[in-house]
C-alpha cells in the first residue's frame, strides 16, 4: 500500500468521478485508475462499485475512507512539525552545563536564543564534567559545557574550545582582606586560610586543591559539600574564603569582595562538547553557533 493510492482513493471517494479526482490531484486519469486498481489487488477487495456515471463505495470502501484520511491527515501533520523543526520554530535542546557556567557563562547567552526562538524548549541539566560527559555519551544531552581535561578523554565526542577563564578569590568586604591586604593573592596565600569549598565532583574543587597541593600545603576547609549558590552564601556570611571563576564573582552582586590571583593565577578552559557519532539537532547546532560567537 503506498501512499499515492491512498491520495488517489480518497480523491475518488470524496468527488465520485475518476476523471475529475484525476484533476484534482494532478494525474492522468489511466494512471490515477490503475493505481486504484493495484490497490484493491493489494487489499483483496474492490473499494468502489462502477456503473456508468455512478461510482459508490462498497462496505471495504466505507471501511477504508476514514482510516486513508487520518493517514493524509497525520502525514501532513508531520511534514508540518518537521518544517516548523526545521525553521525553528518548535522542538528541544538538552543542554548540559556545569553549576558555575549556570551561573556565569549562560544567562545572557540563553536569553539571546530564546529571543530568538521562543518556540525552542531549553532544558539544562547541571552537573560536574565527569556526569555530563557520561550522559553525552548515553544520549541524554545534545550539548555540554565542560572543563577541560575531560577527567576521561573520550574518542566518542567533539570538543572545541569555548573560552580561557581567570578563577579569583571571593571573600566577605567584613573580613580581614586575603593576602595581607594586597592587591593580588598568591595561592600560598591561601595557606592558613579556610576556604568554603564544593561538594566532590566539582571541577572547581579539584583545581583549587590541586594548586593548594602544588604549593605544598593541603587547604583548609571551613565549609564544604556545598554547590556554587551556597558557597558564595558561605562567602558572604564570613564563613571563609572561596577559589570561583570571575564571570561568576562579577554576577554575583554585592556582599562580596573580588580579589584577582597572581601571575601565573589559576585558570579553567571551557569548552563545547557533542557526540562525534551523532550530529546535534538544528536548534542544537544553532545553541552552538551563538555560544561559539558570543
Amino acid at each position: 500500500m503506498q501512499f499515492q493510492q491512498l491520495q488517489y482513493f480518497v480523491a475518488v471517494a470524496e468527488t465520485r468521478h475518476f476523471t475529475r479526482a484525476a484533476e484534482l490531484v494532478h494525474v492522468a486519469q489511466p494512471s490515477l485508475s490503475q493505481q486504484i486498481r493495484a490497490l484493491e489487488r493489494e487489499l483483496g477487495a474492490d473499494l468502489f462499485l462502477r456503473a456508468r456515471g455512478n461510482i459508490t463505495l462498497t462496505d471495504a470502501g466505507e471501511a477504508l475512507l476514514p482510516l486513508a484520511r487520518r493517514i493524509l491527515a497525520d502525514t501532513e501533520t508531520a511534514r508540518y512539525e518537521v518544517q516548523e523543526l526545521v525553521q525553528l520554530r518548535s522542538g528541544r535542546v538538552r543542554l548540559g552545563a556545569t553549576p558555575s557556567l549556570c551561573t556565569g557563562l549562560l544567562p545572557d547567552v540563553l536569553r539571546a536564543f530564546h529571543d530568538r526562538y521562543p518556540g525552542i524548549r531549553l532544558l539544562i541539566e547541571e552537573g560536574g564534567s565527569h556526569d555530563l560527559v557520561r550522559q553525552l555519551a548515553r544520549g541524554a544531552l545534545d550539548l555540554a559545557l565542560v572543563v577541560l581535561p575531560l577527567p576521561t578523554p573520550s574518542p566518542a565526542l567533539t570538543t572545541v574550545e569555548l573560552l580561557r577563564e581567570d578563577l579569583v578569590v571571593v571573600s566577605s568586604p567584613e573580613a580581614a582582606k586575603p593576602g595581607d591586604g594586597r592587591r593580588t593573592v598568591r595561592i600560598a596565600d591561601l595557606e592558613g586560610e579556610r576556604l568554603v569549598m564544593f561538594r566532590h565532583g566539582y571541577d572547581l574543587r579539584e583545581l583549587t586543591v590541586a594548586a593548594c597541593r602544588a604549593e605544598g600545603f593541603e587547604p583548609d576547609f571551613a565549609v564544604e559539600g556545598g554547590e556554587m549558590d551556597a558557597v558564595l552564601g558561605f562567602v558572604r556570611a564570613g564563613l571563609g574564603v572561596a577559589v570561583v571563576p570571575r564571570m561568576v564573582a562579577a554576577r554575583s552582586g554585592r556582599g562580596l569582595r573580588v580579589t584577582p590571583l597572581a601571575r601565573p593565577g589559576l585558570h579553567r578552559t571551557i569548552a563545547l562538547a557533542h557526540r562525534s557519532d551523532v550530529a546535534p539537532p538544528r536548534a542544537a547546532r544553532e545553541l552552538q553557533r551563538m555560544l561559539l560567537e558570543r
